[in-house]
């Protein structure tokens, strides 16, 4: 029986479909051959120099023989001699034109990764952050570093050599079939190891692409556990997590040994194979030279032509294997251009700012937003096939230049709402507009200059603070920058021992999340989009630094849309409106007083919030509790 790969484990798999796309074989060869045609000329080049390198290989077994022929028809040393420095000067231009071969074939590579590289790069960049997010961040990051690692591989050392050893292959046949038409013959001894390659080319594809997306999906399981390991540690699932990660890794290994018996199958079969024409030549050609049919050289030209052909055999076996890997590596990273929202949609001519009343139909909408309106019209949204609605039926207008406060319980959809208002995620049914144009299906360059999302969660990328901050605004100078960073009151950035190109991540200085939060919103100063929604932005800070940061981005956030998504409900008393969040549903919209004197779900939470019984009346504006600045 042979080994088969583990079914895959729920726990390392994405749900619903969530993987990201691995193009089709045919997908993948015209991505290929696009490579190819760019460099076309290096290309061509490659060819020539290999073709020239197997040429010059040929004069010495033929030089041999002729040398054994003279030798044996009593010629002389002179005769000998000029043959020999031919052979030593045939043998001297192999190894310039195989090393000048090689030396393309690397250059060719190498700038062709790097093409691999940077349109993988665009793709990732043009990834909607909700795809990445139900992909899993282990995927994209295998695909990132190992898929295009094994590519690079490839492309700079297994190619050069397949190419090389393919055309020395077929010279080595035919230099063979000159010598000796009926030695020649010998040659199809080869054909003795097809079998074994059409049955390992028929499954290598599909095992090596288990393969990877066993080692993504490990990935993906390894970083989440160590990314959460103090919650795994506080929650007692150190024993689940361990159960998770040893079925993943059986998975793992389960598909590599497939892999390996494909190997082992294939590589000795195939060694075997390539023994048969010289064993061949040796029987057939003893019984030739008896009879007088060839000569001794030529038997021995032919053996030594046939001997030769065990090198690129093994060679092109030996990166056969590698090439299958590579192949399904490649058809992973060229499948990220499948991934939805990877290609924007061609741009729309805008047409006139829409009327109050329903959105317009999609088909319709401009691509560039009219007005800054923002209409949210009969939302349903729900994550996943087979889950039930999040959102239901949500209509909601948010008008230019508002302070509008969503408040509710946790898990009543506010978050989600914001998401969408934010272009992250698309609605079920219904629409979310900004100017009457679709904010899901903005191109990402106009969406960052409308509306901008800013939540618990902040990265700080490897460079400068410098570099950090610029990522929002490339053309911005020091003063902007230092501006931005005293508009989110991040004091700490005067203190550094380098000022804004002080190094920050691994091997620089780290910030902690207050910081981190800072330099997140410092971003969001220096983008300078007409809405900004704000989801539970300054959570991660001390109350104090919170309130600090809020009284500061109050003067930098006037005169923009300003959307808050919040628990602590000082936000709610300050916004021009609230709306009020439950089981999915726009439960209230009012102003903070309206709502308080309604005695509706709203006046719940405010009182709840101050620690008093819903009869009780709310504290005076400006009083004790107010929760003002």
């Amino acid at each position: 029986m042979t080994p088969t790969a583990t079914a895959s484990p729920a726990q390392a798999a994405p749900a619903d479909g969530a993987a990201l796309p691995v193009a089709t074989p045919a997908a993948t060869r015209r991505a290929a051959l696009r490579l190819i045609r760019v460099d076309g000329w290096a290309f061509a080049l490659i060819l020539l120099l290999n073709a020239l390198a197997a040429g010059a290989g040929l004069a010495g077994p033929w030089l041999l023989g002729r040398i054994v022929d003279t030798v044996r028809g009593g010629g002389g040393v002179r005769t000998v001699d000029r043959l020999a420095l031919v052979l030593l000067v045939c043998a001297l231009g192999q190894l310039l034109l195989t090393r000048y071969a090689r030396y393309a074939g690397h250059r060719f590579g190498e700038r062709t990764v790097a093409r691999v590289r940077e349109r993988f790069t665009d793709r990732t960049l043009a990834l909607p952050a909700a795809t990445v997010e139900r992909a899993g961040s282990g995927d994209l990051t295998t695909r990132g570093t190992a898929d295009i690692a094994s590519v690079a591989w490839t492309l700079r050392d297994a190619v050069p050599e397949v190419f090389l050893a393919s055309v020395q292959l077929l010279f080595l046949l035919g230099a063979v079939a000159f010598v000796s038409p009926l030695l020649g013959l010998c040659g199809l001894g080869l054909l003795g190891g097809l079998p074994a390659v059409r049955w390992y080319l028929r499954r290598a594809h599909p095992a090596y692409l288990a393969e990877g997306a066993a080692t993504s999906a490990l990935a993906e399981l390894l970083a989440a556990t160590a990314a959460g390991a103090r919650t795994v540690e506080a929650l007692g699932l150190q024993e689940r997590r361990r159960t998770a990660g040893e079925a993943a890794i059986a998975w793992c290994r389960g598909t590599r040994t497939r892999t390996l018996f494909l190997r082992s199958v294939l590589l000795p079969t195939v060694d075997v194979a390539s023994l048969l024409p010289v064993v061949a030549v040796l029987l057939v050609g003893g019984v030739l030279l008896g009879r007088g049919a060839v000569s001794l050289g030529a038997v021995v030209s032919a053996a030594l032509y046939l001997r030769q052909l065990s090198a690129p055999v093994e060679t092109i076996l030996f990166r056969l294997e590698q090439l299958q890997s590579s192949g399904a590596a490649f058809a992973r990273v060229e499948g990220l251009g499948r991934a939805p929202g990877t290609t924007p949609a061609a741009p729309r001519v805008p047409r006139p700012s829409p009327e109050p009343g329903p959105s317009p139909d999609a088909s319709t909408v401009p691509a560039v937003p009219a007005d800054d309106r923002i209409d949210v019209t009969a939302v349903h949204y729900a994550y996943g096939h087979g889950h039930g609605d999040v959102l239901r039926g949500v209509d909601l207008t948010v008008r230019p230049g508002e302070r509008l406060a969503v408040v509710g319980p946790s898990g009543a959809g506010k978050s989600t709402l914001g998401r969408l208002l934010a272009g992250i995620d698309a609605p079920r049914s219904g629409s979310v507009t900004v100017g009457g144009a679709p904010v899901a299906a903005l191109d990402p360059e106009v969406l960052r200059r409308q509306i901008v999302l800013v939540t618990q969660e902040h990265h700080v990328f490897l460079g400068t603070v410098r570099d950090n901050l610029r990522l929002a605004a490339p053309g911005a100078g020091d003063a902007a920058l230092h501006a931005a960073l005293a508009a989110v009151g991040a004091d700490w950035a005067g203190e550094l021992p380098d000022g804004l190109d002080t190094a920050l991540g691994a091997g620089g200085r780290r910030l902690d999340g207050a910081q981190s939060q800072q330099l997140a919103l410092a971003r969001v100063v220096l983008a300078d989009p007409h809405t900004v929604i704000l989801d539970e932005a300054t959570a991660l800070l001390d109350p104090r630094t919170a309130r600090h940061t809020e009284r500061a981005l109050a003067a930098v956030l006037r005169g923009r849309t300003v959307i808050a998504i919040a628990h602590r409900l000082h936000t709610a008393h300050d916004a021009d409106r609230v709306a009020v969040m439950e089981g999915g549903r726009l439960a209230e919209l009012g102003s903070h007083e309206e709502l308080v004197a309604a005695g509706g779900a709203y006046a719940a939470l405010w009182h709840s919030w101050h620690g008093r019984g819903p009869s009780a009346p709310s504290a005076p504006e400006g009083g004790s509790g107010s929760g003002r600045p």
